[in-house]
């Protein structure tokens, strides 16, 4: 904290939104929506995870942690946007913007090593379905969630180092409604070059080669499904549709911010949107509809709450 207090800076200014208060007032209606389906899509999730014993198997385990990481990357982010949107001046202190650097890269660190491990489950389910159990045994499963903790926080410290010793003179103001390294390193009042290149190799290049190795190993999937099963591919594409779609939805806005660590325009400001508050929201919405037996476990509850409430 001595190296914080070092700073001329004590606060940062976002320029958030620039557009009429009706546009404002209509997207604080609609992130705060989006916010409260993100909240209660995950945790419905979660709750029919817990309860159902139909759903105590590896693939939903893992999906339970990826909807609890939903809320906690979201919540670091669309609340104080929301809060923010109505705002003459938007300001975050300058602990308050390193805390949310932190927790942002925790929990987005934390999400990029659990789709791993979910593209690792549908592997094993699919090309060693009679291995399965033994493969992903509830220990494994347990030490993937573990795994993706503790990169997701040495991803995040090798970023807080970057920046936290880094002095800010001024000027303050970042063009976002977040604090994040590639905005907040432009204001650093030292030679960033350096600090450019680690960002790209910690974040950007990592989010590139994860997304294409989840990528790689989906077209493996698929490909020996279709040499074993003479051409039929119908039934892992529906298995693994759910998981290629979030996976491009997460790592597509992530690519494009982190692999330009020094953004010349406003659009990755925007891209920030999709990562943090549609698509938490969507993954529910997803996995449910592409899922038959979150769909039983759904309609289980929905009888079980009716006859407990008419018995």
């Amino acid at each position: 904290m001595e190296v914080l207090n070092d700073s001329v800076v004590s606060e940062f200014v976002f320029l958030g939104f620039l557009g009429s208060w009706e546009i404002k007032v209509f997207l604080k209606l609609t992130f705060s929506l989006l916010y409260l389906g993100i909240i209660l899509g995950n945790l419905f999730i979660i709750f029919l995870v817990i309860t159902d014993s139909h759903l105590h198997s590896p693939m939903y385990f893992l999906l339970a942690n990826l909807s609890l990481i939903d809320v906690g990357l979201s919540s670091t982010t669309v609340p104080r946007m929301v809060t923010d949107l109505l705002k003459e001046k938007k300001v975050i202190s300058f602990q308050s913007c390193m805390t949310q650097i932190c927790f942002l890269h925790i929990m987005g660190g934390t999400e990029m090593v659990l789709l791993i491990a979910m593209a690792f489950d549908r592997y094993a389910a699919i090309c060693k379905p009679l291995h399965y159990l033994s493969i992903m045994s509830p220990k494994k499963c347990i030490l993937f969630v573990v795994i993706s903790w503790v990169t997701g926080t040495i991803h995040s410290m090798s970023q807080f180092s970057l920046i936290v010793n880094l002095p800010f003179c001024g000027p303050n103001t970042i063009d976002s409604f977040y604090c994040d390294f590639p905005r907040v390193i432009q204001l650093a009042c030292s030679d960033s070059a350096m600090f450019e290149f680690l960002g790209t190799a910690n974040s950007g290049f990592m989010n590139l080669i994860t997304f294409l190795l989840l990528l790689l190993s989906y077209v493996f999937i698929l490909v020996t499904v279709w040499k074993s099963s003479s051409g039929d591919l119908s039934k892992a594409l529906d298995t693994l549709s759910a998981h290629i779609t979030v996976v491009v939805l997460y790592f597509t806005p992530c690519i494009f911010i982190y692999m330009w660590p020094f953004p010349t325009s406003s659009v990755d400001k925007y891209m920030f949107i999709v990562d943090f508050a549609i698509t938490p929201a969507l993954n529910p919405i997803i996995y449910t509809l592409r899922n038959k037996d979150i769909k039983l476990a759904t309609e289980r509850l929905i009888k079980h709450y009716h006859s407990d409430r008419f018995s």
